[in-house]
């Protein structure tokens, strides 16, 4: 059997082979399940977010490393959350295409497994970072004067350490459970990526211990960074509106607000795909599946976009490079005539 099989007829053969298999050689991702006939313009919608969240991520994280007055904590946060929105669609969107385009429906065992930990940690990373840059904001508006003190380049690197840490130290065990487990049902992921739930309900075992870590991680992680992001937002509200100055109270809500929409953003999306796939039972499965996309793809699309209108700094700077850039052209292009 060959790869220019009919898709149906290589899931129905290749999960009857894996039947006596602890573990499957691979998994078959199907894509959007009864939504198949719109796969082309589902793949046109998702290209486009994942190019222009390429092309805006990068183009700020080069602004910020290139440009020696950005080096401060809320730009180097900033260049850290661009790195990785450019990492996690790389881990989701090129798989996905691939399914939609060519029917690549077949994913290894461990390579399924590594992209679940790349897609969870960069999703966990992109959520300890917008703490991060509410802390930066806090300690700016409410502790102005020890701000240096608090942030020092050495601590911008320790919280950067600490977060690749703790997605590693948080997704591993994740890993690991689902590795024990045995497969012996089917290898037909209904899904256009591999997610921790969508596989461990694959096996033929309990798999409440997957649950229970699962739900914990995810409110201990991602549900309490919410909540002290919430909680900072509010003091700094607080000490904003104590502010004697018209003008610097505008200014503080201009650079919180850039910050509590990328947030809102990223946390409404991510919260309400959450709760509607674990006790949505009515919405389609379809839907299910579109949101999980969306809410990891919208806010790496809308990230860049936001910081570039928003911030003033980095908005000038792209201004001012691509005007250097053109005027260069222009030289170049009337002395070759």
């Amino acid at each position: 059997m060959g790869f220019g099989d009919p898709p149906q007829q290589r899931v129905l053969a290749t999960a009857g082979a894996n039947l006596s298999l602890p573990r499957p050689l691979f998994f078959l991702l199907t894509g959007v399940p009864s939504l198949e006939a719109l796969h082309g313009w589902l793949s046109v919608l998702f290209c486009s977010m994942f190019l222009v969240a390429l092309l805006g991520n990068v183009s700020v994280a080069l602004v910020v490393v290139r440009e020696q007055g950005l080096h401060a904590p809320m730009y180097n946060f900033l260049a850290m959350l661009a790195l990785n929105d450019v990492a996690l669609c790389l881990v989701i969107v090129p798989q996905m295409l691939s399914i939609f385009w060519w029917g690549a429906q077949e994913i290894s065992f461990h390579c399924c497994l590594t992209q679940m930990f790349f897609i969870h940690a960069f999703f966990l990373s992109e959520s300890a970072i917008l703490l991060a840059m509410a802390f930066d904001r806090y300690v700016a508006i409410c502790q102005p004067l020890r701000y240096t003190a608090i942030l020092s380049n050495r601590a911008v690197g320790k919280i950067g350490g600490g977060l690749v840490a703790r997605s590693v130290c948080v997704v591993m065990p994740g890993v690991f459970l689902l590795q024990r487990l045995p497969y012996c049902r089917t290898n037909v992921i209904h899904h256009t990526y591999c997610e921790n739930m969508g596989i461990a309900k694959l096996a033929c075992a309990d798999i409440t211990i997957n649950s229970v870590y699962g739900l914990s991680a995810a409110f201990l992680t991602t549900g309490l960074d919410a909540v002290f992001i919430t909680v900072s937002y509010v003091l700094i509200l607080r000490t904003v509106l104590r502010l004697p100055s018209r003008d610097a109270q505008l200014k503080a809500f201009g650079t919180c607000g850039t910050h509590t929409c990328v947030f809102g953003v990223f946390y409404t999306l991510a919260f309400f795909s959450f709760f509607t796939h674990r006790f949505g039972s009515n919405i389609p499965h379809h839907a299910h599946i579109l949101l999980a996309n969306l809410y990891l793809l919208v806010p790496p699309t809308l990230n860049p976009i936001v910081y570039g209108v928003k911030t003033k700094e980095i908005r000038d700077t792209l201004v001012d490079t691509l005007q250097r850039k053109g005027a260069r052209s222009l030289c170049h292009g009337s002395l070759r005539h």
